[in-house]
């Protein structure tokens, strides 16, 4: 399991990584393709391998399977949305900070946000696996690893989006590894908290794979989505979008 907790935040130190091997900032319509890819992936693991299974497990309550899904559905977007309230971050694309005021370096507020775009995906990776542990959850083993695989992949691109603005604002490559790489740190963090409150109240893991969900679906809808489609090249990000979903529904089924 701690491997499985581990390996998206592979996949952002890998995405990194790339800021030693390009030169110069990384184009619009490549960022586009990258952000709508990512939408995509989290998209496709909140419904086939949060919401879905949150509704299997409550089969034989006829209409009130929907309950719990939607109760945490609603309280993940509920959470994330108080975190981005109190927490003062930076966008990359914005020069206006968000949330409370204070005198955190630009930097500091960049890591905030992309910090809060993780947190969602850790407790995602956390859930699956810990339902996957106690039985008590319609998922299987290799399903929480292909949503584990999922995340890391589009882990890549978004470790590339932090790290290569970081060098193209003036910090050394080294300096924009390591900030893009421990955006991923909350990761593994988050997946553990979580799998040891799912471990010790078993009967909450459909409210908790829903509020994943909701985590999950905030960030693409108040954060992602539009960064994608602002300005030229929006189409870019529709087919990263669709090749985004397209492959981590395959590797849910496939390896579910």
């Amino acid at each position: 399991m701690i491997i499985g907790l581990l390996v998206p935040l592979l996949g952002t130190m890998l995405g990194s990584a790339f800021v030693f091997m390009m030169k110069g900032e990384m184009s619009s319509r490549l960022q586009k393709a990258l952000l709508g890819f990512a939408s995509g992936v989290m998209v496709a693991a909140s419904v086939w391998s949060l919401l879905i299974p949150a509704m299997e497990m409550r089969v034989g309550e006829g209409a009130w399977v929907v309950v719990p899904a939607a109760f945490g559905f609603l309280l993940g977007i509920g959470f994330l949305l108080m975190i981005d309230v109190i927490t003062p971050h930076l966008h990359l694309d914005s020069d206006k900070p968000e949330g409370m005021r204070s005198h955190l370096s630009r930097t500091a507020m960049l890591a905030l946000a992309v910090t809060i775009h993780n947190l969602p995906e850790g407790m995602a990776v956390g859930v699956v696996f810990a339902g996957a542990d106690s039985g008590y959850a319609n998922i299987s083993v290799t399903s929480a690893i292909a949503v584990s695989l999922g995340i890391a992949i589009q882990n890549i691109p978004k470790g590339a989006i932090i790290s290569m603005p970081m060098r193209a604002a003036g910090n050394s490559r080294w300096r924009s590894f390591v900030i893009g790489a421990l955006s991923g740190a909350v990761e593994p963090l988050g997946a553990l908290v979580v799998v040891l409150l799912a471990s010790a109240v078993l009967h909450v893991l459909p409210y908790m794979l829903a509020f994943a969900a909701g985590a999950m679906f905030y960030v693409v809808v108040e954060e992602l989505i539009p960064e994608a489609s602002s300005g030229q090249h929006s189409n870019v990000s529709t087919i990263g979008f669709a090749m985004g979903f397209v492959l981590m529904m395959i590797l849910d089924v496939v390896m579910g």
